[in-house]
């Protein structure tokens, strides 16, 4: 069997992947992408597009954005996000204060089936061989490279790598054989998603809803509009809880559609579209090595998933620009010894812990009700509180207040 070399190899050709790719190739640097998949194809999501995503997407073509925005069969725009409380009280937050002069929306909503193929259509290019219907078998540390053994056509084959990006998501072969990690139930969520049309009471400014009911806690439901009156509804849920109260997530679901005060109305016209998919959210909670000897993780291989909001696209993005950021530098020195690579952990964590550490002590706060009810009733009343969630989204320093007493402090005393 004739094994072929490169020098740099991505597996993997979801956001994280493909955006590696994209900025390798505008660097004029040849590498290699194994996926199992075929393109297009559906991936398992919540959906949502973020501001995080809309920023790399301007630096690979500022007209991309323009481009989702207009196109309405496809995207969804999205201006806002509603945080419903245990109580039902709900708090709708915009990702703007003044829209006026705002070329586009914020963000978006769109099928993993559509967006991913986009990114994967942005991939072409005379650098990037792109390899698809590839599963990854197993990989084989030598001394001077990573051998892939991969299937094509049903026919083994194995390519040695100097570099290789895991890529590949929660079930990452990279980060399980290379970087040694495990599931860790108490910072790994599981989730379902289903497409349903008729969903009744959306927000008229699609805005994505997050249901934080009681019986979910410190999990929530979500209610995504997507374009033609459809919608994304799913769930998730920490899996250490789900173990610790023998908790059935698609029982869990059902009921909450059916049963809850607040949501039997409006899917009482509504019609499911779609079985009903579960997938695993590796979450960022915990820092975990994201390289090594050889190799760079990004994404959800890296675990990095927001732990309160559930985002991973943006931070799969993110953490993919980095990657090609190290490895542009990287591969002219043929450098890449765990110290060298340790250089992109670095890039990724500063740009993202900080969000990730807070966004885990949030977690935590949502998972007292009486809180999470208390603090939306006082914002609903207040006009400045509404404001200063709302720049929020964009200050992390503001965002930390959250953690602090004397916020709540102030809350209770005006």
């Amino acid at each position: 069997m004739k094994t072929e070399k490169t020098e740099i190899a991505i597996l993997g050709a979801g956001p994280g992947g493909a955006t590696t790719s994209i900025f390798l190739s505008k660097a004029g640097i040849p590498h290699v992408v194994l996926d199992k998949a075929r393109f297009p194809r559906d991936k398992v999501c919540g959906d949502a597009l973020s501001g995080k995503v809309v920023s790399v997407l301007n630096q690979i073509d500022p007209q991309i954005v323009y481009d989702f925005n207009a196109d309405n069969d496809r995207y969804m725009n999205c201006w806002g996000v509603q945080f419903v409380a245990p109580d039902g009280n709900a708090l709708d937050i915009p990702f703007r204060l003044d829209k006026s002069g705002q070329p586009y929306a914020p963000g978006f909503i769109a099928k993993r089936y559509d967006f991913d193929y986009f990114l994967f259509q942005q991939m072409a290019s005379p650098h990037a061989d792109i390899r698809t219907g590839c599963p990854v078998k197993a990989l084989e540390r030598l001394d001077d490279a990573i051998r892939i053994h991969y299937e094509e056509e049903g026919v083994s084959c194995t390519l040695d790598a100097s570099v290789v990006v895991g890529a590949e998501g929660d079930r990452s072969l990279v980060a399980k054989k290379l970087a040694g990690l495990k599931m860790n139930p108490r910072h790994y969520a599981a989730g379902l998603r289903a497409y349903y049309e008729n969903v009744g009471g959306m927000h008229p400014e699609n805005f994505i809803e997050l249901h934080f009911l009681e019986e979910v806690l410190p999990g929530y439901l979500w209610i995504f509009p997507l374009p033609g009156n459809r919608a994304n509804v799913g769930i998730g849920l920490l899996k250490s809880r789900m173990q610790d109260k023998n908790i059935n997530l698609r029982k869990l679901m059902a009921a909450a559609l059916e049963n809850h005060a607040g949501l039997k109305e409006r899917f009482k016209d509504a019609r499911l579209l779609s079985d009903i998919k579960g997938w695993g959210l590796p979450l960022g909670s915990l820092k975990r090595p994201l390289s090594g000897e050889r190799f760079l993780l990004v994404g959800d291989a890296g675990s990095l998933i927001d732990p309160f909001t559930g985002e991973g696209i943006g931070n799969a993005m993110i953490s993919g620009h980095r990657a090609a950021k190290f490895l542009t530098r990287a591969v002219q020195n043929h450098d890449y010894s765990a110290a060298s690579t340790r250089q992109y952990e670095k890039m990724v964590y500063d740009k993202l812990w900080n969000e990730l550490n807070l966004s885990h002590t949030l977690l935590k706060l949502v998972d007292y009700p009486w809180l999470y009810n208390w603090v939306v009733k006082k914002a609903n009343s207040n006009a400045t509180i509404r404001e200063t969630f709302t720049f929020m989204f964009d200050d992390l320093n503001m965002r930390a207040k959250l953690k602090s007493p004397s916020f709540y402090f102030k809350l209770l005393f005006g």
